[in-house]
């Protein structure tokens, strides 16, 4: 039986030391080691010793099931370890190799300027108030002295969501409600989103952006008015910026004028983006109207002020040089990835 003891340990070492994966070592742990193992076979046959050789053939069987079960474990440990370092070797990382790209997100054009004439304004002192984009009549139309029979709401009566409620034309409602809540002095701008029926072509679209300012206090004049547009002008397109006022009829201003810069393209010598005038229309302007003060609850007599409203998108264009402001809107990246 010793011997039988013995051939069974050596076959089992040299078994173990020689597996490759952990299902043979699993295998071999059964075969030797399991119920139906051969090292318990040969205890169940201890019962044919003698009373004097059982504590001793015991001890021996106890001593091959030890150190087979510790040849099993530096084995699987052995082969952990290989394999881990297998891993490592197949998942190492290259940091040669360029990397990959990370994608980051940027302003859109209008935000950009957006951002830009905020800034320019702030700087000048005034604040910037917001009004709701749903309207109501009064606010849109009546208190800007656009009465219900008046002809300037022909290119202006546009979405009406009720018979006296529509999606804002203009961000000049939020200044009303600004004069109605605050006394003078006003220095505001309201920029925001605005809708009229037009149609979609490369220089309009039914839903664009404006900026509106408006300055009330005692002692305004247009000179004042000539002076903050000029710097914003400056600030806008460069120092060298000419600014020139045109005459021309708004309902809330009185007077009112056109305001031409010089073309950014060909510096005001005429190109085909000026129509050879050296000059760009970006904004309307004006005195506000005594009726505007009034319906606000100003009194005109001893307050006055000047407005302006500026198309956010029209000078995104000119100051980008864009030549379709639907490309604004398209969300094209291979158009957004140049600003």
């Amino acid at each position: 039986m010793k011997a039988q003891l013995e051939a069974i340990r050596l076959e089992a070492k040299d078994a173990v030391m020689s597996a490759k994966d952990g299902a043979e070592i699993e295998n071999l742990r059964v075969k030797y080691l399991g119920k139906k193992g051969e090292l318990t076979a040969i205890l169940k046959q201890m019962g044919s010793l003698s009373p004097e050789e059982r504590p001793i053939m015991g001890q021996l069987v106890n001593q091959a099931k030890a150190e087979v079960e510790n040849l099993i474990a530096e084995r699987s440990e052995q082969m952990k370890a290989a394999a881990l370092e297998q891993k490592l070797k197949d998942e190492t990382i290259d940091i040669t190799l360029p990397a990959t790209e990370i994608k980051k997100g940027k302003l859109h054009p209008l935000n950009t300027v957006l951002n830009d004439m905020i800034d320019i304004f702030t700087s000048m002192g005034f604040d910037v108030v917001d009004g709701p984009e749903v309207e109501t009549d009064h606010y849109n139309f009546e208190c800007l002295n656009v009465p219900a029979d008046h002809p300037a709401r022909d290119m202006q009566d546009t979405f009406y969501l009720a018979e006296n409620l529509l999606l804002r034309t203009q961000t000049s409602a939020a200044q009303i409600r600004t004069m109605e809540n605050r006394k003078p002095p006003i220095r505001v701008i309201c920029p925001g989103r605005v809708f009229r029926a037009d149609e979609v072509d490369a220089t309009h679209s039914p839903v664009f952006h404006q900026i509106e300012g408006l300055v009330v206090d005692k002692g305004v004049t247009m000179c004042d008015l000539k002076g903050v547009l000029e710097e914003f002008a400056r600030e806008i397109y460069g120092k060298d910026t000419a600014v020139k006022f045109r005459p021309s009829f708004f309902p809330f201003t009185e007077p009112s004028v056109e305001v031409d810069v010089t073309c950014s393209e060909c510096g005001g010598k005429g190109c085909r983006v000026c129509k050879g005038s050296g000059w760009i229309e970006i904004l309307g302007a004006g005195m506000v109207h005594p009726n505007v003060l009034r319906s606000c609850g100003i009194d005109p007599e001893e307050y006055f002020g000047f407005a302006f409203g500026i198309g956010l998108d029209r000078l995104t264009t000119t100051r980008y040089k864009i030549s379709d402001i639907r490309l604004l809107f398209e969300n094209d990246k291979r158009f957004l990835d140049q600003f």
